[in-house]
């Protein structure tokens, strides 16, 4: 399908053209704002005394080793360390700023130690393209091996004789598409394939389990999943699937050991259960398996969403959603009848211990754990991570992570509702300081994303107090397409249902007009959250004071009919297939790229892209905001494009300081727009 375009030319990535084009963009963004440098860097200030100068993690137990991680003062990135025994000396495992080498730009992907405690595997990716390059090491010698994978994803998993690592590959188009293994001490062209996904809509990965027992291959689109298992113990072996793969049927496996000695897989599955159920199999040896295998175990409750299993030498915990807030919940393995005796009603519950917060499983290997490793936190609150009595539910404390200055009794977190244009309650979380009125008069910023039944949880960020102190509102929206819902609020922001995720945040901008000031209102979002901004500024331009659309997917139907562009077949289950006329008409009713606002209507934006970003390529913001400008010049200067033309990731900025320097830079930007007065900065404490 051929469609006028007259930035099309933008796509082509080695052009020297295009490369002066976004040179001239960023040097534009930066003379546009270097008036603002001075409140950057009081801002840089602010969030970086939050952080504290030396930051370690709690410990987590593996292999008679406990491990944990250590952010140096004046580094960027952490190190990670183990000791056998408190009181011996600890050992440096990895220090990840000395794998920089110079780059401006690092995220490790794996990183793995081997059962017998002797090696790390560990992968590094400095430009931001997401190919990283695995490599192992020595842990006593601290020497690499020569082994060295160069092209590699996310995902890996050691047999249990230390002797072969798993990992994945990356095709062409950035789709993990493949595991291979490699043997320890032979040259990575001597890697034996193990399993391929033809299926363009699929993305396989693979990982260990804590039993140690086996090794976990799954393939998935945005609605099936296939799982195959291999023993860790007979790493040559092929894999064999658990259930097969049935259209509309999604499941994963953790491997359990029960307490007569027997194993058993359990599976959480959406197999007629729209807020997945749990159920269990025999592992598969000698042959594959179907679904005919899996028995119930707990049935759905409509009112949970069920999202993981983790099983442990005699207890699981079952990671959930319910009433908005992510829980735990702990079920014992020795209980009455077994696992056939499993009944919600006799589990312990873990909440949350913050408002508006939320808790998680930590870092937790140790498979014959009697506690195990939670944390807590907020938007306001840092991280707490305690420990958790399996029999008991009884917490206690471990760990807090330090935030110098920072009060967070100065700070309120609280949930509301407001109706969508079809009436459903769309949940937001506000989040200011306790000065901060909701009378119709404080300015505000809202977040949001909306996708891939993706969930941001309430996390911490050192940076988000110096907005609340300078009295903005920060409204996180829960909008539907997002899973904060659980499965149904995905399904009804998907495919058809799209145009719901843009109504849910409109609708809530509407109704905080008068709980804050309705016509200082700013946007904000990232990646699928920036077609969310961008969608909201096409619709309603005028509702916004100033939208910030991060590394947007905004040119929905031509990336959509072009297989060849990175992350996109296996995407046509979450956004349409445009060839499909239909579907076609769906996408091109919201695509911000074809359905530009009205001129002399439009608030103040900000755009940021990604010379070597994967997942949203560079040309879609730059299309865009070519368009925007050539169909408004009078608005055109107030349109600024921050882009990186150098190493750079899909997220933005590595590393602990640069990450806030940047988001100094956006808060500027945004206050500015705001009217909020910059002359001084507000302390937190």
């Amino acid at each position: 399908m051929r469609r006028p375009d007259p930035y099309h030319w933008m796509r082509d990535l080695a052009s020297p053209e295009l490369l002066a084009h976004l040179v001239a963009e960023r040097e534009w963004y930066g003379s546009s704002t270097g008036h603002l440098r001075s409140l950057v860097e009081s801002l840089q200030s602010e969030m970086t005394s939050r952080a504290p100068a030396t930051d370690r993690s709690v410990s987590w137990r593996h292999q008679g080793f406990s491990y944990y991680t250590l952010l140096p003062s004046g580094r960027d990135y952490p190190q990670l360390l183990r000791y056998r025994h408190t009181g011996d000396p600890d050992e440096l495992v990895l220090d990840a700023n000395a794998l920089a080498d110079g780059s401006a730009h690092l995220e490790l992907g794996v990183t793995s130690v081997s059962p017998d405690g002797r090696l790390l595997a560990y992968s590094v990716d400095r430009a931001g393209d997401e190919v990283y390059r695995l490599r192992f090491r020595d842990i006593e010698t601290g020497a690499d091996l020569a082994d060295e994978v160069p092209r590699s994803y996310y995902g890996g998993a050691w047999s249990a004789g230390s002797d072969h690592f798993l990992y994945t590959v990356h095709d062409d188009a950035y789709r993990p598409f493949q595991v291979w293994r490699h043997a320890l001490g032979t040259p990575a062209g001597e890697d034996a394939l193990v399993l391929e996904e033809p299926d363009e809509r699929f993305e396989v990965n693979v990982r260990g389990t804590r039993s140690g027992g086996l090794v976990v291959i799954w393939s998935r689109s945005r609605d099936t999943s296939e799982v195959w298992v291999v023993e860790s113990h007979d790493p040559l072996a092929p894999p064999r699937s658990v259930g097969g793969r049935r259209p509309g049927v999604e499941y994963h496996a953790e491997h359990a050991l029960l307490p007569d000695g027997s194993d058993t897989l359990l599976l959480v599955t959406d197999d007629d259960a729209t807020e997945f159920r749990l159920a269990r199999c025999p592992v598969p040896r000698g042959a594959d398996q179907d679904h005919r295998a899996w028995e119930p175990v707990l049935a759905e409750d409509p009112s949970e969403r069920l999202q993981r299993v983790d099983a442990f030498a005699g207890h699981l915990v079952l990671s959930m959603r319910s009433g908005g807030r992510h829980r735990l919940r702990v079920l014992p393995l020795d209980g009455p009848g077994g696992l056939e005796g499993l009944d919600r009603a006799r589990g312990l519950v873990v909440d949350p211990v913050f408002e508006a917060g939320g808790v998680a499983l930590a870092r937790n290997h140790d498979f014959e754990a009697a506690s195990v490793t939670v944390a807590d936190q907020s938007y306001v609150h840092p991280p707490v991570w305690s420990d958790v009595d399996l029999r008991t539910g009884a917490r206690a404390q471990r760990h807090r992570q330090q935030a110098p200055g920072h009060d967070p009794d100065l700070y309120l977190c609280e949930n509301r509702t407001f109706p969508s244009e079809d009436g459903t309650p769309v949940p937001v979380t506000l989040v200011r300081r306790r000065d901060t009125p909701l009378d119709g008069t404080a300015p505000a910023l809202l977040y949001g994303y909306g996708a891939y039944e993706h969930t941001f949880e309430p996390e911490w960020d050192a940076a988000l107090p110096s907005l609340l102190d300078r009295g903005v509102v920060f409204a996180h929206v829960h909008v539907r397409g997002g899973g904060e819902g659980g499965r149904r609020w995905w399904l009804e922001g998907r495919l058809g249902d799209k145009q719901n995720t843009f109504t849910d945040h409109l609708a809530v901008a509407d109704g905080l007009a008068g709980v804050v000031d309705g016509s200082r209102l700013a946007t904000r979002g990232l990646s699928a959250g920036g077609l969310l901004q961008a969608a909201v500024l096409s619709q309603r331009p005028q509702r916004w004071r100033a939208v910030v659309a991060e590394v947007p997917f905004v040119d929905v139907v031509t990336t959509m009919l072009d297989a060849s562009v990175p992350l996109t077949a296996n995407e046509w289950d979450e956004w349409g297939d445009p060839r499909i006329a239909e579907q076609f008409g769906w996408m091109l009713a919201y695509s911000p790229y074809d359905n530009l606002p009205p001129a002399g209507s439009r608030p103040d934006l900000l755009v940021t892209g990604a010379l070597h970003d994967p997942r949203v390529m560079v040309w879609e913001p730059a299309k865009w905001v070519a368009a925007l400008r050539e169909s408004d010049p009078a608005w055109a200067p107030r349109c600024l494009f921050r882009v990186e033309t150098g190493a750079g990731a899909h997220a933005g900025p590595s590393g602990r300081y640069a990450r806030l320097s940047y988001e100094a830079e956006v808060y500027a930007w945004l206050l500015e727009r705001l009217g909020v007065a910059t002359d001084l900065p507000v302390s937190s404490g």
